[in-house]
């Protein structure tokens, strides 16, 4: 009878991320944030083949059609026939304020078609295949801008999708990284207590009492103005995570100044256990539950933070692009970019629909690792 039960309890036992599993499951507004989130990074990873164009390609001279509003896909051609088409773009001015205005030039008509072939905007996909297959186009001399086009003429919708690579990428790295120093910084302190402790926390506070943005725009001085921008990306991403372990490792040493205490700690140093043994094996497990969740509340403030730089003009510059230095550009238009062209706004959206499905995953994961709150 009592083996019986023993097996039974071993059936039906569960592990406490096993439990959090199936609480996060039942929380609707995490499960809607997942798919907010891998539809972004989706898009992201497949940006170049989503694209119809490069994001830094753009026509010259006459032929360029700076702030041009959507293209319209018609679905008969002008003939009457069944089929995707647009038509092309003619500029004229408009009367009243003397500007370009862009209307659909009925005399040119162009057939949208799907996994077409342009060598004049290559990619590579998984940043290991070099292709050039976007998956809709049209035929030379026709353009499609689904989103528009900017200040010079880029396709919008290739410079969002594209841009989404930099801002969605910062926000996840910057994250591991500052969880990760602020894991390890805050492991050492609360471990090793005297003055190593003192140390790093006065370095924390320190860290806290400048602003960051302040101190964001200084680390960013001490760079070249024309540094590659590639180099500048990563170099954010460092500076992000540099900025932000300092409340990560608070938590993480007042947590394992109480489990220091405890008798399962006291019976490893006796048993002759390293330190390191003791830590990593015995301490820092009961901080990954606080981790998790952590990361998935840090990565949506690192977003924003990258946007603000960048829309600064301190972040990602041309001719690359993330969220923020579109946003930047539509901000150049001043309030014309609402009343006039507001498809310069859509990288505001993405910005928003990111934080938020970060936020609803990070509410959900909170939640199923709180007993209190368990269905």
């Amino acid at each position: 009878m009592t083996t019986a039960l023993t097996a039974s309890r071993k059936a039906t036992s569960r592990s406490l991320y096993q439990i959090a599993f199936s609480q996060f499951r039942r929380h609707a507004l995490a499960r809607f944030g997942l798919v907010i989130l891998a539809l972004l990074y989706l898009s992201a990873i497949f940006a170049g083949f989503l694209s119809p164009y490069s994001p830094t390609e753009y026509e010259s001279g006459s032929n360029r059609v700076s702030w041009a509003p959507p293209t319209s896909v018609h679905w008969r051609d002008a003939q009457g026939r069944f089929g995707p088409v647009v038509f092309g773009i003619k500029r004229e001015i408009d009367e009243v304020t003397f500007r370009d205005k862009f209307t659909e030039d009925r005399s040119q008509e162009y057939p949208l078609k799907f996994f077409v072939h342009r060598p004049s905007a290559p990619y590579r996909l998984f940043g290991l295949i070099s292709t050039d297959v976007h998956l809709f186009g049209v035929s030379e001399p026709g353009n499609v801008y689904l989103w528009g086009t900017d200040n010079l003429g880029r396709d919008q919708l290739s410079r969002v999708l594209n841009g989404g690579q930099f801002s969605l990428a910062i926000g996840l790295i910057a994250a591991l990284i500052s969880v990760g120093l602020g894991v390890l910084l805050g492991g050492i302190a609360g471990y090793a207590g005297g003055w190593v402790d003192v140390t790093i926390m006065r370095l924390t506070e320190v860290l806290s009492a400048i602003p960051d943005l302040f101190l964001l725009i200084t680390l960013r001085a001490v760079f070249p103005v024309d540094a590659n921008p590639i180099l500048v990306f990563y170099l954010i991403i460092i500076i992000l995570g540099f900025v932000g372990w300092g409340g990560i490792a608070r938590t993480i040493r007042s947590q394992l100044l109480s489990v220091r205490e405890q008798d399962y700690i006291s019976a490893a140093v006796a048993l002759g256990a390293g330190h390191s043994r003791i830590v990593s094996r015995h301490m820092l497990p009961n901080t990954f539950s606080f981790v998790i969740v952590a990361v998935s509340l840090i990565i949506p403030s690192y977003i924003l933070l990258e946007s603000g730089l960048s829309f600064l003009g301190i972040g990602i510059v041309e001719p690359y692009s993330s969220w923020g230095s579109l946003i930047r550009v539509a901000q150049d238009g001043g309030f014309e970019s609402i009343t006039g062209r507001p498809w310069v706004l859509i990288p505001g959206v993405f910005i928003f629909f990111a934080v938020l499905g970060w936020q609803f995953v990070g509410d959900g994961l909170r939640d199923a690792f709180d007993p209190r709150k368990r269905q």
